[in-house]
């Protein structure tokens, strides 16, 4: 059962364009057929009638006319003259073909076969149909043949012709031929048809599958790449100009959602990546400052409460701790805010005012250190100002925390480059090392962990710049040199 479903509903798309394919020829060939057959078998009839009707033009019309005509049988008053002979016909040198009838119908529809010895007897029709059929002749040349049933059953074709005028008309003249050969004849045209039908079809099918195999073959192609894909082989692409329209669309469709896949991949797995070392990362930092508290806890168990000097000490300790891990948790919480990709509200901002606004912060965050801030007016543009605000800081901060306390010398800019302002925070610090700049703006990455550490910083104030920085639809970078110094250069569109 499963057998006949596949062959007859196949799921497979090949033998299902085979099977429909074919089904639709064969049911084209029938029509043609049909259609044949109906057409052929009124051509053939209406032929073997204009053959008949031929042959009754070409017979001696008077010859029926000599004695058939009964009125014609009057002396010279007009007396009809009673004659009981049968009536003798001239001696005439009269064919007939075999396979045909001849009958001869007078005024009153009475018949006289004239092929009587022959083994095809006419058919005779009733009285009535004859007058009928006379009185149609009178109108028209000729009347279409008619099928009739002779006694003995067979079929013939029936043509008649009048004998004599319409004004003196002697009767009919009935040629009848057998349709048994007319149908074996279309029976034969027929079975030759089908027959070549059938070898069509076959030579078809055995042309048509291996055409039909090699026209699939770009989808083959398709199924093969959609089969090898998966999560780890996500380069896989389809060829686009393979000769045909809906598999080169089908091609691109399919090319274009491997690329997306494959940037969606990357992506989850580089955040992953980020999220996993972010994790490490975070558990690091917070650990230093809580196991420096509970050392300290420990040290006040132990008795070190007593002595008011220990417990000071102790407490300014755990003080700064507890404010390193408030600003670790702060900063967590800014990067996790950036890593939603917010949309900032923006408004017209003067970028001179707002680093005019921050100069005194900036001067009491640099302290002994030498500040120089150079503004080019009036640069305008859509920005938020508290988050530049924070990347001033930032950036100003990371100077002063490697640059010495008296040597140190920070140089604050604002200019215009293009459409985009552009702000540069130089100083003369230790400078950065080749090998650590392209990881500068990491989370939690330090180049120098000892004196980072020292001053409080755990690594994110530069990847929390760059983020600032990129939601404004900027940039940044660096360039540095050991020993000389660094600079951080912003570019922020003023469109």
């Amino acid at each position: 059962m499963r057998r006949i479903r596949r062959i007859v509903a196949p799921k497979s798309l090949r033998y299902q364009l085979l099977s429909r394919t074919l089904l639709l020829l064969a049911a084209l060939l029938l029509l043609i057929g049909v259609l044949q057959y109906v057409l052929m078998k009124d051509f053939v009839y209406e032929n073997k009638a204009n053959t008949i009707n031929a042959q009754l033009m070409s017979m001696p019309m008077d010859w029926f006319g000599a004695s058939v005509s009964k009125q014609d049988n009057r002396d010279g008053k007009g007396n009809v003259l009673r004659n009981d002979s049968p009536r003798q016909r001239p001696q005439a040198p009269v064919f007939y073909q075999p396979g045909m009838s001849f009958a001869f119908v007078d005024n009153d529809g009475d018949v006289e076969d004239l092929t009587e010895d022959s083994e095809l007897a006419s058919p005779q029709l009733s009285k009535q149909q004859y007058t009928d059929i006379m009185a149609e002749l009178v109108n028209s040349d000729s009347i279409s043949y008619r099928i009739v049933s002779d006694d003995s059953g067979h079929e013939q074709l029936v043509v008649f012709r009048l004998v004599g005028s319409s004004k003196r008309m002697a009767g009919l003249i009935q040629g009848g031929a057998e349709t048994a050969s007319l149908q074996k004849l279309l029976l034969t045209q027929l079975a030759i048809f089908i027959s070549l039908a059938v070898l069509a079809l076959a030579a078809g099918l055995s042309l048509y599958l291996p055409l039909l195999r090699k026209t699939l073959t770009p989808l083959s192609r398709v199924v093969r790449a959609a089969s090898d894909t998966d999560a780890g082989n996500l380069n896989i692409r389809l060829p686009v100009q393979q000769g045909q329209l809906e598999i080169d669309r089908l091609s691109e469709a399919f090319n274009g959602m491997l690329a997306r896949l494959e940037s969606s991949f990357e992506a989850e797995r580089r955040t992953t990546e980020r999220m996993r070392r972010f994790i490490a990362d975070a558990s690091h930092e917070l650990r230093t400052p809580l196991t420096s508290i509970h050392g300290f806890i420990e040290v006040l168990q132990r008795g070190a409460a007593a002595n008011p000097e220990q417990l000071n000490r102790a407490l300014a300790s755990m003080g700064l701790e507890s404010q390193r891990i408030n600003k670790l948790v702060a900063d967590l919480l800014t990067l996790a805010k950036l890593d939603q990709a917010p949309e900032l509200v923006l408004s017209p901002v003067r970028l001179d005012e707002v680093l005019r606004e921050m100069e005194p912060q900036l001067h009491l965050l640099a302290g002994n250190r030498s500040v120089q801030i150079e503004l080019t007016a009036e640069v305008t543009g859509h920005f938020h100002a508290d988050k530049l605000k924070q990347v001033v800081l930032n950036l100003f901060l990371n100077a002063v925390q490697h640059t010495g306390p008296e040597s140190g010398s920070i140089t604050l800019t604002l200019g215009v480059s293009g459409n985009k302002a552009l702000l540069n925070v130089t100083d003369n610090g230790t400078g950065i090392a080749a090998e650590h700049i392209p990881h500068l703006f990491e989370r939690f990455y330090r180049n120098e962990s000892s004196r980072t550490r020292k001053s409080g910083g755990a690594g994110l104030g530069l990847a929390i710049t760059k983020s600032l920085v990129e939601a404004h639809n900027g940039s940044i970078d660096v360039s540095s040199e050991p020993g000389v110094g660094s600079q951080f250069r912003v570019l922020l569109p003023l469109g």
